[in-house]
């Protein structure tokens, strides 16, 4: 199969991200002896400032990795928390919470994410891993077409209503056609600088509480008061305080896992969507043998194990106490869960029964219209798809690093997007909008509580199988899962190598609620791209899918490493699709 690029290999490091300067940066940490976390620190501090509107300071990123020696994955979680005077009532009026603004915001988890991987688990010092997103910062990068265009989109947005936002992002781009960010650079810059300690870990330390107790802390505390216009129409203030954020700390956690065509995948618990890839595998187990590849029956029978799989997560997903894993991935619940399965394409949303429990959706999916029209861009690469107002959907980033010593992490970073929110006064970034996932409806596992994190789409993926090691994610919103079920699928069951498995044409369904506002539905939607076979797509629309036909190479970034623990032999792959991901290795 003729693929956009070549299959990675080498012995010494691999770095594969959504962005060629974050690979860069990672890969000149390895060989400047770091290792796979402090690389993957360096890359994601770099797509701060290269990919700003796909994430920022101000957001989150859930990490799945292995430490050498230790092959069992560990969970980092980077998602803040709603903030602790968060209630309903402070909503009133409002059916759904706003997706830009000050009010979707919970606290900035990607900060003290990467802060805390690299005090615990990397060599290098925090100028080291900072320097490089300083300089980009500081002295300029060039800017991918898409921030530009994203810029563009929101512009009247910032010079009306987001004044501060103007002040970092309008005149951002000068002469020389370079992009820089000197508020952030800054920001940077004094986190250095107050990392004071006798040890390398305890200057890390130190840098976290800078930014959870000390100068960041503050300067949102005081912005939050603010009112600002939001994508309701109205202006509201935040409910984040100085409090949330020093109270809050990232956490180490198990992931839950499941096997399948002789490997173990791993993925991040039920707070976030990560399950539903799980759901997804076990539901194609129970169905048998697989239809061959970029065959109709194929595409028809990943599309419904996909609706019933996020039916479930709508119904038994979030961030509490008894969520029916063990149900969920059972082989007896997917075999009555797969027996639902016809022909024809199913119009519902049709969430199971785990331990015989009743499913509750929320009212607002019960009561409301669904979308009429699908939103073809919905998703996309990875790349927003952003109105005036700033709302946004899909929009995150990706990275996966491998090191000579055994060192592998997969990480999502997302959030705290240049068209979130205001800029924050002096910080030269804004807070994220990712509560925008929680019901205002109460009593479902999704629901807005105080100190609870958002149900989010980020889902980082891990898995193993005989001596092999595999990291791998994609950028995507509610996609994300679907995508890394069509990558992992190539290479596991139809022993395509990393990159043929991301080359391969893709497809998504849009068959259950976004967890973007507005939160929009399209039963029976299936997107598919172009380069799917036009009698496959003809067959799926005989069986009643709602087709729409994307551009050939407009579906996912997914980007992946691999390591054989017998041999050393790295291997590594990134997406063409937006030509800015990229793999590099030795």
């Amino acid at each position: 199969m003729f693929t956009t690029r070549p299959e990675l290999s080498g012995t010494f490091g691999m770095v594969a991200s959504t962005h060629w300067l974050a690979s860069a940066a990672g890969m000149a940490v390895l060989e400047g002896g770091g290792n796979a976390f402090d690389a993957a620190a360096a890359a994601a501090f770099v797509l701060h400032v290269v990919e700003p509107h796909l994430n920022g300071p101000g957001g989150e990123v859930p990490a799945i990795f292995v430490a050498a020696g230790d092959p069992g994955p560990t969970v980092l979680c980077g998602q803040g928390v709603a903030p602790a005077g968060v209630a309903v009532e402070k909503f009133h009026g409002l059916e759904l919470v706003p997706g830009t603004g000050l009010l979707a915001a919970t606290v900035p988890g990607a900060v003290g994410a990467w802060l805390t991987l690299l005090r615990d688990h990397g060599t290098k010092s925090l100028g080291e891993i900072l320097g490089y997103a300083i300089g980009y910062a500081e002295h300029g990068h060039v800017p991918v077409p898409r921030v530009t265009e994203t810029i563009g989109a929101v512009a009247q947005l910032f010079r009306d209503e987001w004044r501060t936002s103007a002040e970092v992002w309008l005149a951002a781009t000068g002469a020389d056609g370079l992009l820089r960010n000197r508020a952030l650079a800054a920001t940077y810059t004094r986190l250095v600088d107050e990392a004071k300690g006798s040890t390398r870990e305890a200057r890390i330390e130190a840098a976290i509480t800078a930014w959870y107790e000390g100068f960041v802390a503050e300067a949102i505390d005081g912005f939050c008061q603010t009112p600002v216009l939001d994508d309701s129409g109205e202006r509201h203030a935040g409910l984040l305080t100085g409090g949330d954020l020093a109270s809050w700390r990232p956490g180490y956690e198990r992931p839950v896992s499941l096997e399948t065509h002789g490997w173990t995948v791993y993925k991040v618990g039920p707070w976030c969507q990560g399950t539903a890839l799980l759901q997804q595998l076990a539901l194609l187990d129970a169905l048998g043998e697989l239809p061959p590849q970029g065959s109709a029956e194929l595409i028809h029978r990943t599309t419904e194990v996909a609706k019933l799989a996020f039916a479930d997560r709508e119904a038994w997903y979030g961030d509490v106490h008894g969520v029916p894993v063990g149900e969920l991935l059972s082989a007896g619940y997917a075999k009555d869960r797969a027996a639902l399965i016809t022909d024809g394409a199913s119009l519902e949303l049709r969430p199971g029964s785990p331990g015989g429990r009743t499913p509750r959706l929320p009212r607002y999916l019960t009561e409301q219209a669904t979308a009429t029209v699908p939103l073809v861009r919905m998703g996309g690469i990875g790349e927003p798809t952003i109105s005036r107002h700033g709302t946004t959907r899909g929009d995150t980033c990706h990275i996966d690093v491998a090191d000579r010593w055994g060192n592998m992490i997969s990480a999502t970073p997302s959030g705290g997007w240049l068209q979130s929110s205001p800029a924050v006064p002096g910080l030269g970034f804004c807070l994220g909008t990712r509560a925008q996932m929680f019901w205002l409806e109460e009593g479902l596992p999704a629901s807005l509580a105080p100190g609870r994190r958002p149900r989010s789409t980020l889902t980082p993926s891990f898995a193993r199988r005989d001596g092999k090691l595999l990291a791998f994610g994609t950028p995507g919103g509610d996609q994300q899962d679907q995508w890394q079920l069509g990558f992992f699928l190539n290479h596991a069951a139809f022993g395509m190598d990393l990159q043929e498995s991301i080359d391969a044409p893709a497809w998504h369904t849009t068959a259950f609620p976004s967890s973007f506002y507005p939160r929009e539905t399209v039963p029976g939607g299936l997107v598919v791209e172009s380069r799917v076979d036009s009698g496959a797509r003809d067959e799926l629309t005989r069986r009643g899918h709602r087709v729409t036909v994307s551009e050939p190479w407009s579906l996912g970034r997914l980007s992946a490493v691999e390591r054989d623990m017998e041999t050393g032999v790295l291997r590594a792959a990134a997406n063409p699709r937006g030509m800015q991901g990229y793999a590099v290795g030795r």
